[in-house]
């Protein structure tokens, strides 16, 4: 045989190797990957709260962050059923992590299994306590965003009204002013994106974050980060039934029923780390 033979030989044999390692490669890769992609908001001072919004937002007070990552869509369903099945809805001191015998929760236990409800696998979960919201966080290795870090990640250091900007929301914006539980598959609303790239930062649902609703300016240091339950929690974000005015990035829910023991038809989540 000739010289040529065995270097065509030895070439197709790297080849094939190679496309057997990119393989791999991408197989890894892919079960590595986390279920849900987060986005970088970078260290610095943001000014948070608003001068011309109600009581609770104010005063605008400069607050300073170290980097974080948050996720860039809130947890759906399908994400919640796979935490359930592996914990239930109840926790181990018998408080709820779900509130899965709510009329208004999509998912459900079928056959012995937690699924999400047929058509709402990719929509926001609702229902979950803020208890569960932690659980659930911690279980993938994050936690619950601050109240200071949910609002950096929505307004960024252009002090924004709304997380795209400046435009009055519409409905290719957010999910609002929309009907009982009526809410829309997670990141379905691309023109909505905040500064860092994170998606419904403003309606479909409120989400809980870490900290206490306690009066402003924020402190990190004044108690409302104790992660002990008990105070009512702030939620952000507004829901798919809220007015266009609650989507700002300044609102903290403060007429919005937010038990932190008890799940709710309008109250998500999303982690960060």
């Amino acid at each position: 045989m000739s010289i040529l033979y065995f270097m065509q030989a030895a070439e197709l044999q790297c080849e094939t190797i190679m496309r057997v390692l990119i393989v791999a490669c991408l197989v890894g890769c892919v079960a590595a990957a986390p279920a849900q992609d987060m986005v970088r908001v970078p260290g610095g001072p943001f000014v948070m709260g608003s001068d011309n919004g109600p009581a609770d937002e104010r005063p605008a007070h400069t607050v300073q962050l170290r980097e974080f990552e948050i996720d860039r869509v809130p947890v759906s369903n399908a994400d919640f059923a796979r935490f359930l099945e592996r914990f239930g809805p109840v926790a181990k001191d018998g408080a709820r992590y779900f509130d899965w015998d709510d009329r208004d929760a999509r998912i459900h236990r079928v056959a012995g299994t937690w699924h999400a409800d047929s058509g709402y696998e990719g929509h926001p979960v609702v229902e979950v306590s803020w208890l569960g919201a932690g659980a659930y966080c911690q279980w993938r290795g994050k936690r619950l965003p601050t109240e200071a870090e949910w609002e950096k990640a929505a307004r960024g250091p252009d002090g924004r009204r709304y997380p795209w900007g400046g435009p009055t929301p519409t409905k290719q914006h957010a999910r609002f002013e929309s009907g009982w539980n009526e809410t829309s598959p997670v990141g379905a609303h691309p023109l909505g994106a905040g500064p860092y790239g994170a998606l419904d930062m403003a309606g479909n649902v409120w989400q809980w974050v870490a900290s206490a609703y306690r009066p402003y300016p924020y402190r990190p240091d004044d108690g409302r980060e104790d992660a002990a339950p008990g105070p009512v929690r702030a939620t952000r974000a507004g829901g798919h039934d809220s007015p266009a005015f609650e989507l700002r990035t300044t609102e903290r829910g403060r007429n919005l029923s937010r038990n932190p023991a008890a799940g709710h038809h309008n109250i998500g989540f999303r982690c960060a780390r």
